[in-house]
């Protein structure tokens, strides 16, 4: 299905830009009216997306990452955050809460159950070398939207 709306972000690497990259996003989804919860979550995903390719995809060196946001009909949007980092060997067992590649202890390795708990559906593909593209998608209610 072809989106009816769609924006690009190419930022570096830098962890001052993940706060950047969250509202940007975010601001682009405000055009579908969605409610405060929405955008909250569509945020709280999109910052655990950026952070993991900034901290695990890149670790210490510094890369590009792309952010495409789409929307579809009937309030379906995609977002899909890309780095060309060190790439997933085993997305099965990264997706495991808890576990993590850090090796800073500073990390508690619930990025993928954080953007799961705020998005219908997010699915990860990635080679090793290659990078990771962490798709993320939901369908929005918005505030007209009654329970």
């Amino acid at each position: 299905m072809k989106p009816q709306n769609e924006t690009v972000i190419t930022l570096q690497s830098r962890s001052c830009n993940e706060s950047y990259a969250r509202s940007a996003v975010a601001c682009f989804f405000a055009q579908l009216d969605p409610t405060v919860e929405e955008l909250c979550d569509i945020r709280t995903a999109v910052s655990e997306a950026v952070t993991n390719a900034i901290v695990h995809g890149y670790r210490e060196q510094m890369g590009v990452i792309r952010i495409t946001a789409r929307i579809y009909p009937e309030r379906r949007i995609t977002i899909a955050v890309q780095d060309r980092g060190c790439g997933i060997p085993d997305i099965q067992k990264a997706m495991e809460p808890l576990f993590t590649t850090s090796l800073d202890g500073e990390r508690s390795g619930l990025g993928f159950s954080v953007m799961q708990s705020f998005m219908d559906r997010v699915r990860v593909r990635s080679a090793p070398g290659k990078g990771t593209t962490v798709t993320l998608e939901r369908t929005l209610r918005g505030k007209d939207a009654h329970d």
